[in-house]
């Protein structure tokens, strides 16, 4: 290459540097729209129609194709709705608004669109209306996270369709009705940890619940009732378990326990019958059984006596250590 064709080419990188432009035309035009439809938040404030949208905050472009593939909003000073436009993100594969706390309205159904979204996080913000049954139109989708809004209504038995799903928060809402008999029945390679706590949930734990392997249970703090021994055994693969504050009422003694269960949670119950033996062999970190109808003896020689009263008061009759000599 002579002298002067490689100051051509010099010349035009950088005379021209929309040749080396990332951003993808479609993409920036739906990004401004949403920049619109937010009220132009300070927030957003580097999104510059004059500059690559693959660098502006909170996006992020896949290196390939460079078509945007996340979009996350986090402890934003924003008010309003989700836009529609978000919709019109094809590549999106994380979509999150995080702590902003002025989102209101729905979840819009342009989501439904997003077919490639694996991260769906829209959690510590003002959301109401129900959580929508398009969801499960997502079968990418390996978090679900609506925790922390106002949601209302019952959940959608079709969010067991969802075959990639590792985890679901929908804690910390206003949902009502029973937990669907269909989560005992999630379809995918993995069992997705449900938290379903702090609602005002009803009824009885769906018995389809014990033909399945969860890590993590959490549905506390709700007003279900009756028999979930079904959820524990010797053979299953449980880590974490919060049952705490319902209205849970039945028999624990011949109730076993998996090895693997670090944290066992069932305070604030109408649990009855003796502590099981086995309980003392599990490798328990965190255990509460306060606040129930308890009696017999602690089981001694194990972890059991590990934790403070605290864990045990306030039960009909149980005794030994931690607690004073049974009688």
């Amino acid at each position: 290459m002579n002298l002067s064709l490689l100051l051509v080419v010099i010349f035009l990188c950088f005379a021209s540097p929309s040749l080396s432009v990332r951003c993808n035309p479609k993409d920036k035009k739906v990004l401004l729209q949403i920049k619109k439809d937010l009220g132009n938040p300070y927030h957003l404030a580097s999104w510059d129609p004059n500059t690559d949208c693959c660098y502006w905050y909170v996006i992020k472009c896949d290196r390939k194709t460079n078509r945007i593939n996340a979009l996350t909003v986090f402890q934003a000073n924003i008010s309003g709705q989700i836009p529609a436009a978000v919709g019109d993100l094809p590549y999106l594969e994380t979509l999150e608004f995080h702590h902003v706390t002025n989102l209101t309205g729905t979840i819009p159904p342009a989501i439904a669109k997003l077919t490639n979204l694996k991260m769906l996080r829209l959690s510590f913000t003002n959301l109401t209306g129900p959580i929508p049954e398009f969801l499960s139109q997502l079968k990418n989708l390996t978090l679900l996270e609506l925790n922390y809004n106002q949601f209302t209504g019952t959940i959608p038995s079709s969010l067991s369709q969802l075959p990639n799903l590792l985890a679901m928060y929908l804690d910390r809402n206003k949902l009502t009705g029973t937990i669907p008999e269909s989560f005992g029945r999630f379809k995918g390679p993995n069992i997705p940890d449900l938290y379903l706590s702090h609602n005002s949930l009803t009824g009885h734990v769906p018995a389809s619940l014990g033909d399945l392997n969860f890590s993590t249970l959490d549905f506390s703090r709700n007003k279900l009732e009756g028999d979930v021994s079904f959820l524990f055994g010797k053979n299953k693969t449980s880590q974490v378990i919060d049952l705490s504050r319902n209205l849970l009422e039945f028999d624990i003694s011949k109730s076993e326990f998996a090895e693997s269960l670090i944290s066992l949670d069932l305070n604030h119950n109408r649990i009855f019958g003796s502590l099981p033996p086995g309980l003392k062999d599990v490798p328990l970190q965190f255990f509460n059984v306060s606040y129930n109808r308890l009696c017999g003896q602690i089981p001694q020689g194990g972890t059991l006596q590990s934790f403070d009263i605290y864990s045990y008061l306030h039960n009909k009759c149980l005794c030994g250590s931690p607690l004073p000599k049974c009688k």
